[in-house]
């Protein structure tokens, strides 16, 4: 398993080479140079990589049309690859989830292929849990996170890059990390106890405003008893504390066994704040809910994320400030 630490399973990463699909669901790729730099540096750790015919359109802010970028989704369905990796996020799924093949889509993951990716395919990933129950992974997107600039001292994160062959060689098998520093909440009770979810829980969630989208939507998944994490970007706190509010009152979070939260990153606080930032929004958060609410989990809008396995039977453990998420063998 992989920490937060950068230390690594010990696993043998010497798999041979992986059929790689590039498509483009969402946003359009403005930035071509780092498209090129992701697909070079995939085929350089030796994987064949497969570029959708339409991965570079662009119509206004999407990735062409909706049409375009459905037929996007089914070609990589359809490719036999053992990744269909997106190309970047933005925004563009939720409005074309009616049109989804869900059925083509599960038939593909069953046979082998791995969706992956995060921020805007949240949509998706929700979509087919909710729909199907199979099976997807939040992990990289090959701009941003294959296709950094080495002229800019940028380096494909070694820990991203171990999850990511652990993927590809069948051997993930959890995500470990070391939760931030905490004390005792306004109302004098320590924030979080050790405790242990056995195997059972579900896994889902991804990024959080996208999540909300679909709140009372038949792309909702209906979750109970599970592991629900969390991420966002350019968000500011009473944003996040507002669709945290949505989940709260609509009974999600009351149902879940515990929630995870993970990067929270580009948002600026102002004067008008005094004091309000998101540590505020957590420990509110945790005086709200009957559940453990966890910190710190290496996912999101950064350079060292781990690999979840969206809609998975997962253990959870924690003591002291380790953290464990499990989804191995006899977890």
């Amino acid at each position: 398993m992989h920490a937060a630490d950068g230390s690594c399973c010990d696993h043998d990463h010497s798999h041979g080479p992986k059929h790689i699909y590039i498509y483009s669901p969402s946003g359009a790729v403005r930035d071509k140079a780092a498209f090129r730099r992701g697909v070079q540096r995939l085929q350089t750790l030796g994987h064949d990589v497969e570029v959708d015919p339409d991965a570079l359109s662009s119509q206004q802010r999407f990735a062409g049309d909706d049409a375009t970028r459905l037929a996007a989704i089914h070609r990589a369905a359809a490719s036999g690859a053992d990744v269909a990796l997106i190309s970047r996020g933005g925004y563009g799924l939720t409005r074309i989830l009616p049109g989804i093949k869900y059925k083509a889509v599960a038939k593909a993951i069953a046979k082998g292929t791995q969706f992956v990716g995060l921020s805007d395919f949240t949509a998706f990933q929700l979509a087919m849990l909710a729909q199907t129950g199979a099976t997807t992974w939040a992990g990289p997107a090959l701009n941003a996170d294959f296709g950094v600039d080495a002229k800019d001292g940028g380096e494909v994160d070694d820990i991203m890059l171990d999850c990511f062959e652990d993927l590809l060689s069948g051997q993930g098998e959890g995500a470990g990390w070391q939760m931030p520093r905490i004390g005792e909440l306004p109302n004098g009770k320590p924030q979080l106890k050790d405790f242990y979810v056995p195997g059972g829980a579900t896994l889902w969630g991804g990024n959080l405003a996208v999540l909300v989208s679909l709140l009372g939507t038949p792309y909702f998944p209906q979750i109970e008893g599970g592991i629900l994490f969390l991420e966002d970007v350019g968000e500011h706190p009473y944003r996040i504390e507002r669709m945290l509010t949505q989940l709260l009152l609509s009974g999600v979070l009351a149902r879940q066994k515990a929630i995870v939260f993970g990067q929270f990153t580009e948002f600026k606080l102002g004067s008008h704040d005094k004091g309000f930032k998101l540590q505020t929004v957590i420990d509110w958060l945790r005086m709200q809910v009957r559940r453990p609410v966890l910190q710190g989990l290496p996912f999101g809008h950064v350079p060292t994320k781990v690999l979840l396995p969206v809609g998975a039977q997962v253990s959870l453990s924690v003591e002291g400030r380790d953290a464990l998420i499990y989804w191995g063998h006899g977890h």
